[in-house]
């Protein structure tokens, strides 16, 4: 800068000051075109610099306060409307929406147009005078001329009244009523002109309270902003409402979702990105918040309809908005549960065995099964599509399908039976991925289930019934399954299931040594007898298959295993003690008890030629039947033509328990598929002085004939079965309840009740959910036989593990 001036020439204030003055007058009034800057520049940097920088600094605020109050003011109030007065000042207001509408734009427009007239000449005018705000108002810490411009535009624009009246209302109380009024506009569905809105609510942004420019102190946050907030507040209740009351919960979250789209729209084109935050906060509080419980619970369009409809977009939405006010979604999780539990407990009500009927039909346990599964993969697409897999939504409907299935007292019965079906006849014609989907299914209901030692007993029931009468589609399916339950409960589970499938194999090993040693029996081929004995290990294989249900058991050597007795025909008793001639060569020390109740044979059966029809010939037939009914009919080969047997001299010879030969016999002599022998009278009522007798006169088209046996294979347990269950089950948990608590004082030595408490039900919860009065029983048996002992002198029970 050196050069500019001459330090010693003297400065004439007024002389310069009146030139600035003219020269800023042309820069307000458009004319700056002609000016020399230089020169400007030039005049304003000899005042600082002589030390007049202050009245420098004040006459050019004056100057701006006088443009204010005598140009810029005049013209802006020229641009109201009596109906902008009315506005804000609260009164009624009769003017329309689109008269309204007109005269805001004309105001806003009228204070746009002078606020960036302002702008322009302030940047003009901090160029001119740059040295003065470098020098002086750096030294005198005073607003540089700029910021002072801007406060002057407040002060004397919208900070001032319209009129002299003390209580007229300030330019910018009508700004924010006509602002406010043109949202309102908006949000009602009229056009508005946003871009306008937008540059005076950044007026707003760019004018502070005080001259030191707290960004916490602009006049959008300080007299805007709260009022925004509060009007759409009053908005967003009163509409919100509405739509409650006329709106279904659809339409409601819809509605929702785009006004809160609209909102931050609103913000960003409209209004001012400062407030988006709190303005979704306010819209999501209203509509969202304070009543989206609500609109979940709406009957007839809330989350059941929703669920039970698959409206999967209207679910999904309401995750979208819930998840706005609630980051754990409790009210969406209890709203879903409280839908998996009222499913679930429809399809168990419908579960629920018949009381009317002793033995309900496996169907009821199949289809609640499939109801379930059904239900189960609904809430996972419905997880995946609509709530985004969240983990915590994940969490809330397995807990209920949970509680579902554990409510449910024949659940580990109906799963088996639906595992045991599939295994036996629903898997044909399936490829290996379908086979795995079933399965897998399956797996998981089971992974579900509490009483995992109650499943297990009813499918070793199961499974050896498909072992053993050679049910079973696939073996390899049977082990892949084993395999799928050992990953998903662990190795304890199936120990005794695979124990079963060595149990086969080694019998088929055994079969077929025997043969190779006893197959040159010279008899001829027609009555050759070919024994196939399955030797089981009493261990692994479920009471139920080493012994018949019956009202007066017989007890085997005093154990609690009742063997089913049965005398077998002549034919068969001498190869059987052959079989264990063999047997007892290769396992010393070993006997054999040889159970009828599970067995099979196929036999050869010869029919007369029937009458009248001289020409044919004798009829024969391969039939497969259970043992007891193979016993049955053997009787019949000693019989004479046309002679019977009563119901209690087949009893008597054969020695099978009554109820297990009625069956028998039913499937014998009523079926009418099957009736190779006659009963007298025909009737499905067997009484001990019934007759039975050969049928000659039955014929069959087929060869191969199977007779299965009446109200055999796999069927819901009656209530009687089911307790009997219930009640062996429950021994076998008090034992290993006991075992659980030896184990842990045994390793702890002493621990206080609470604690032993809840480390006995840890250990077994894999098992069962264990009873807390039964886990207190168990520990005072354990004290009164002495392996567990009171602690004295302690704040809390404690036992004591005695060696």
């Amino acid at each position: 800068m050196k050069g500019l001036t001459n330090p010693g020439e003297n400065v004439d204030f007024e002389t310069m000051w009146n030139d600035l003055a003219k020269s800023l007058e042309e820069i307000h009034t458009k004319n700056a075109s002609r000016l020399s800057f230089e020169e400007l520049y030039r005049n304003a940097y000899k005042l600082v610099l002589k030390k007049k920088g202050e009245a420098l600094y004040d006459h050019v605020k004056e100057f701006e306060r006088v443009w204010f109050n005598t140009v810029i003011k005049t013209r802006i109030l020229e641009s109201l409307s009596p109906c902008l007065l009315v506005l804000a000042g609260n009164g009624v207001n009769v003017a329309t929406t689109n008269e309204r509408l007109v005269a805001g734009e004309r105001f806003l427009r009228s204070l746009k147009q002078a606020w960036e007239d302002h702008n322009l000449c302030m940047s003009m005018t901090t160029d001119v005078l740059m040295y003065m705000d470098r020098v002086y108002c750096a030294d005198k810490r005073r607003p540089s001329i700029f910021t002072a411009g801007m406060g002057l535009f407040r002060d004397c624009i919208l900070f001032s009244p319209i009129s002299e009246d003390k209580t007229a209302n300030s330019l910018l109380t009508i700004l924010k009523s006509v602002i406010l009024d043109q949202i309102s506009m908006d949000r009602n569905g009229d056009s508005i002109n946003r871009t306008l809105l937008r540059s005076c609510a950044y007026m707003l942004e760019g004018l502070y309270k005080t001259d030191r420019e707290d960004e916490n102190e602009k006049l959008y946050l300080l007299f805007f902003e709260s009022d925004f907030l509060d009007t759409t507040a009053t908005y967003y209740r009163d509409i919100g409402a509405s739509m409650m009351r006329d709106g279904d919960a659809g339409s409601y979250l819809q509605f929702t979702a785009k006004r809160l789209k609209d909102e931050d729209d609103r913000c960003r084109s409209s209004i001012s990105p400062l407030s988006e935050i709190k303005l979704r906060k306010v819209v999501e509080h209203h509509l969202i918040r304070l009543n989206i419980q609500e609109v979940l619970q709406m009957e007839g369009s809330g989350i059941k309809f929703m669920i039970q409809n698959d409206r999967f977009e209207e679910l999904s939405l309401a995750y979208d908005l819930v998840s706005r006010v609630d980051v754990d979604f409790q009210e969406l999780k209890t709203a879903l549960a409280k839908e998996v539990s009222a499913s679930g407990q429809a399809i168990n009500n419908e579960g629920n065995p018949d009381p009317t009927v002793s033995s309900p039909p496996s169907a009821a346990a199949l289809l609640w099964v499939e109801r379930l599964l059904k239900m189960k993969d609904k809430f996972d697409i419905m997880w995946t599509r609509s709530f985004s897999s969240h983990h915590g939504i994940q969490t809330a409907i397995e807990r209920a399908f949970s509680q579902v299935i554990n409510t449910f007292n024949r659940n580990t019965e109906y799963l088996s039976l639906f595992i045991d079906d599939h295994l036996k006849r629903g898997l044909k014609g399936k490829t290996d991925d379908e086979v795995d989907v079933v399965l897998d299914k399956a797996i998981t209901l089971l992974r579900y289930i509490q009483d995992k030692d109650m499943f297990e007993g009813y499918y070793k029931k199961h499974l050896s019934r498909r072992l053993l009468l050679g049910r079973s589609l696939s073996e390899e399916v049977e082990r892949q399954m084993i395999t799928k339950m050992k990953m998903a409960v662990g190795n304890t589970f199936t120990a005794k299931l695979e124990g079963m499938f060595k149990d086969m194999n080694t019998s088929r090993e055994l079969v077929d040594g025997y043969r190779n040693i006893h197959n040159n029996d010279d008899r001829p081929e027609d009555s050759k007898i070919d024994l196939a004995p399955n030797i089981l290990t009493m261990t692994f294989w479920p009471t139920d298959a080493m012994s018949l249900p019956r009202t007066e058991p017989l007890p085997l050597n005093n154990s609690s295993v009742y063997q089913a007795p049965c005398e077998f025909p002549a034919e068969l008793t001498a190869l059987m003690a052959s079989f264990e001639s063999f047997y007892n060569s290769k396992h010393n020390g070993r006997k054999l008890t040889w159970m009828a109740n599970l067995g099979s044979a196929d036999i050869r059966a010869t029919f007369p030629k029937l009458p009248g029809n001289e020409t044919g010939r004798e009829r024969k037939y391969e039939i497969n039947v259970s043992t007891y009914a193979m016993v049955i009919l053997l009787l019949f080969n000693s019989v004479s033509k046309g002679d019977s047997l009563t119901f209690q001299e087949i009893q008597a010879r054969t020695l099978i328990p009554p109820n297990e030969l009625s069956r028998n016999l039913l499937s014998l002599a009523v079926a009418p598929k099957t009736r190779v022998l006659l009963k007298e009278p025909m009737n499905k009522d067997i009484k001990p002085t019934d007759k039975f007798l050969f049928n000659e006169l039955f014929t069959s088209k087929f060869v191969k004939i199977k007779i299965g046996v009446v109200a055999g294979g796999s069927r819901v347990e009656d209530p009687k079965q089911r307790k009997e269950t219930e009640d062996k089950a429950n021994e076998t948990r008090m034992n290993m309840i006991e075992a659980a608590i030896v184990r842990i004082m045994k390793q702890r030595k002493e621990l206080d009740h609470s604690q032993l408490l809840s480390e006995v039900i840890s250990l077994l919860s894999g098992r069962f959910k264990p009873d807390i009065s039964q886990v207190k029983k168990r520990i005072e048996s354990l004290i009164e036989r002495e392996y567990l002992e009171r602690m004295e002198d302690v704040s809390r029970p404690a036992y004591r593990y005695l060696a």
